[in-house]
């Protein structure tokens, strides 16, 4: 595979300035796909200057004509989407099948932004409804202005959808910086800009590592905005840099969310559920439902549930039709979560699954599904994102204490609630400190619904509407009526 040694700047591919080269691997075969040249301060020079320059030809262009280039992106994304889906899995080691579902979602937004530009262009210079008279008031919404956008490795192509699509729909030019582990799906977005004959300038993506170009880029004094979705050590980097100029920033950090299984709920389908909260992408999902608190009457009957569907999970390739669960997505991960496999030894959690235990294929980074009963709240397990598929039971007396349970973390991006009424269910996630909250179902993604968290998860929201707004900046024209 051609190594990736150029910066995608002003609709060109031109030679990176950075001479360092980092390894872009298989996670599976514990090899080297290609390489990177990471770039420097002077790519990000380059790249910022040129969204500079697009950025009053992007916005004059209007709102339907935006979306129209979204829209082209999509069907783009679509054209592609079987040989993304096989890059993303060779890339990340996530199943194929999950590959497909990540790509479907960065789909679904791309063409949800593209009508909310539409929607944006028909509401400009609306008349704002008041009581003095004689005075008229309008409302315009203009672009935040040239935008640097972080995404991490996890989720290739729907981090960046989620962040790319707002910004270009409300006018934004960007600056994109995808991880470094996981360049390879991004490429994609380089290449469609290209054939759809974006406007020069508009969509700039550049390759490197935190050093080379996130933290140039983060405190560029012409960047008007920061969206960063990653770890809370450097999302505080993030928002300090932001603070240089007071520019704006939105963050999507961790997360260490609960599953409250309630007293009447269904074994079957609370066993499943649990399962598709916490293993789904190797257990690699800031949302990951990693805290499982279940009335105590059905503790047992669930632990034994949720073990034999731990066993039937297949370990293997990514590529292969018949994998559950494929590696972890870097070397550096894999030795993440095995220093938390370690912890809960030392404080002597019980291991209903332990994946120290299970048969492993012969290579790649895999770290086998586990759970834990009866996990203390002061565990480090318990409270910290671990980003693996290993996930901490512990038993609640009653739903007041399952909510107390819940709310007794400094995260708080999503919950699930499962109950055999719905009411119920509703209930008890109203009380949740969390800002996605699934009751009796997977955690399904919607574009019109917000995503994003209270307390350490993080500051703003993507998706939905509360996604194009963090791209705005609104003006009112007030005078004499006409």
């Amino acid at each position: 595979m051609q190594a990736l040694n150029h910066q995608f700047i002003d609709n060109c591919w031109v030679n990176s300035h950075g001479t360092r080269h980092l390894p872009v691997m298989d996670p599976y075969h514990e090899r080297q796909l290609t390489e990177v040249t990471a770039g420097d301060a002077r790519d990000v020079e380059a790249a910022v200057e040129a969204a500079r320059r697009a950025l009053p030809e992007w916005q004059a262009l209007g709102g339907e004509r935006r979306g129209t280039y979204l829209n082209a992106l999509a069907d783009a994304l679509t054209a592609r989407r079987e040989a993304l889906m096989e890059l993303s899995a060779t890339n990340n080691g996530k199943a194929l099948a999950e590959a497909g579902i990540d790509l479907d979602d960065a789909i679904a937004c791309y063409r949800y932004y593209a009508r909310q530009a539409g929607d944006l262009e028909a509401r400009q210079g609306r008349r704002i409804t008041h009581d003095i008279e004689g005075v008229d008031a309008y409302c315009y919404e203009d672009p935040a202005g040239v935008v640097g956008l972080i995404t991490p490795w996890n989720f290739p192509l729907v981090t960046s959808a989620w962040k790319i699509a707002p910004a270009l729909a409300a006018g934004c030019t960007v600056v994109f910086k995808p991880s470094e582990i996981t360049p390879l799906p991004e490429q994609a977005l380089a290449e469609i800009a290209l054939e759809l004959e974006m406007p020069p300038g508009v969509l700039n993506l550049l390759h490197g590592d935190g050093e080379g170009i996130g933290k140039p880029l983060t405190h560029h004094s012409d960047i008007d905005k920061l969206s960063f979705t990653g770890s809370n050590a450097v999302g505080e980097r993030v928002m300090q840099a932001a603070a240089e100029g007071s520019r704006g920033v939105s963050l999507e950090l961790g997360g260490k969310s609960p599953i409250l299984v309630l007293a009447d709920a269904d074994i079957d389908q609370a066993a499943d559920w649990v399962m598709a909260g916490i293993y789904f992408n190797s257990g690699q999902i800031c949302s990951a439902t990693s805290r499982l608190i279940v009335h105590e009457t059905l503790a047992e009957s669930l632990f034994e549930a949720l073990a034999t569907r731990i066993d039937a999970i297949r370990l293997g390739d990514p590529l292969g039709a018949n994998t559950d669960m494929g590696p972890m997505t870097s070397q550096h991960q894999h030795e993440r979560v095995h220093a938390y496999l370690a912890i809960a030894e030392r404080e002597g959690l019980h291991a209903v699954r332990d994946a120290r235990h299970r048969q492993l294929p012969p290579h790649g980074y895999f770290i086998a599904p586990t759970l834990y009963r009866d996990v203390p709240t002061d565990s480090r397990l318990w409270r910290e994102e671990v980003f693996g598929p290993i996930l901490c039971a512990h038993k609640a007396t009653s739903d007041d204490d399952a909510i107390a349970l819940a709310n007794d973390s400094a995260f708080g991006l999503a919950a699930t609630v499962i109950s055999g009424a719905p009411q119920r269910a509703r209930r008890v996630g109203r009380a949740l400190r969390a800002g996605n909250i699934w009751y009796n179902s997977e955690q399904i993604i919607i574009p019109e619904t917000s995503w994003g968290g209270f307390g350490h998860s993080g500051i703003g929201r993507e998706l939905g509407p509360w996604g194009l707004a963090d791209y705005l900046e609104v003006k009112h024209l007030i005078g004499p009526a006409d």
